[in-house]
């Protein structure tokens, strides 16, 4: 009579979720007992447990509940109660937080290897993010937690990053499309993925919220040898692609201490810069080459209008193929011109 009279009963539960990623909770009841009629409060985003021996008894939603064997029917059968049985129980009480653990990462530490109907056998990247909740307790606490007293989402991370690569490599080689297309439909591709995610994630009483493919990626040896073939693509033919190429590198010779010579354009370059400079200056050339006629009823031709020339002189200074120097002589003589 006395050592019942020393017990601690409990006549509050409740589970104010301090500290955040934690996804279970075993409340503290060491040697303590739960009075019948105690008082169970699960807030909102929490589900709770009890559990007997190691058997799922009751689950209880959020509310204020009053604990007895009309609100424990499943612990009352289990520890064969009578309806008139008042005195108190024992059992374990497990809360789980139902809230939506967002901005969780997922990545691909290793390349994933499939056989693009582009580019053959490549090795590919990925990584983004997700989110879960817990939707089922029991399949959670059965598969995933069990009696451990905290269960966190730290601690469930690596099985989950297991699932979703697993099932990204199987996604991936039955997606019939191009690495191309997988990177131009990411939002396509991240809800063919989550489709295939949520089975997986069920199985352990998780719900999949969302999941988000942020990235595709390539090593960066075939990424240079698309970003080229892309290049190619753009500027159509070789030759094509070799006067594009000496175009862009005249305004980067111009700016060198060397000027154009000491940059080691090449000889393509000197050639392109070469005919730039017939066609800004046509008008000393032109004059010199007219026929008779043309001199002497002192007609200039259509392509020797000083005018162009001086745009066209203006284009090459902006861009930096002529110095300012430069610029000042020719625009004197074509101004001499005019007068």
């Amino acid at each position: 009579m006395f050592d019942f009279l020393k017990k601690q009963f409990i006549d509050v539960i409740d589970w104010t979720e301090e500290g955040a990623g934690v996804l279970s909770y075993r409340y503290p009841m060491q040697d303590r007992e739960i009075q019948n009629g105690a008082k169970l409060t699960v807030r909102d985003s929490q589900l709770a447990l009890f559990v007997n021996e190691g058997q799922i008894a009751d689950a209880f939603k959020p509310g204020l509940h009053t604990l007895n064997t009309n609100t424990l029917p499943l612990l009352t059968n289990l520890m064969n109660w009578d309806k008139l049985f008042q005195s108190p129980f024992k059992s374990d009480v497990y809360f789980f937080s139902t809230r939506e653990q967002i901005d969780q990462r997922w990545g691909t530490q290793a390349p994933i290897i499939i056989r693009d109907n582009s580019l053959g056998a490549i090795r590919l990247r990925a990584n983004g993010t997700y989110s879960y909740q817990i939707e089922n307790p029991g399949i959670f606490y059965q598969k995933i937690s069990g009696t451990q007293e905290i269960y966190t989402v730290g601690q469930l991370e690596g099985q989950l990053r297991s699932i979703i690569l697993t099932s990204l490599a199987s996604q991936l080689g039955s997606f019939g499309q191009s690495f191309l297309d997988m990177a131009a439909n990411q939002l396509k591709f991240s809800e063919i993925l989550k489709e295939g995610l949520s089975k997986p994630l069920s199985d352990y009483g998780l719900k999949l919220n969302t999941f988000f493919v942020q990235s595709i990626t390539l090593p960066e040896e075939l990424q240079a040898y698309l970003d080229k073939s892309i290049s190619m693509k753009l500027v159509g033919d070789l030759g094509a692609y070799t006067k594009f190429q000496a175009a862009e590198s005249l305004p980067l010779a111009a700016q060198n201490e060397g000027g154009l010579a000491g940059a080691g354009v090449g000889l393509g370059a000197g050639i392109s810069l070469g005919q730039t400079f017939a066609a800004a200056f046509g008008a000393q050339t032109g004059s010199a080459n007219q026929s008779p006629a043309n001199q002497s009823s002192g007609q200039t031709p259509a392509n020797d209008d000083p005018y162009e020339h001086l745009n066209k002189l203006h284009d090459l200074l902006t861009k930096g193929i002529i110095t300012q120097n430069e610029f000042d002589t020719k625009k004197a003589e074509l101004l001499k011109k005019i007068d």
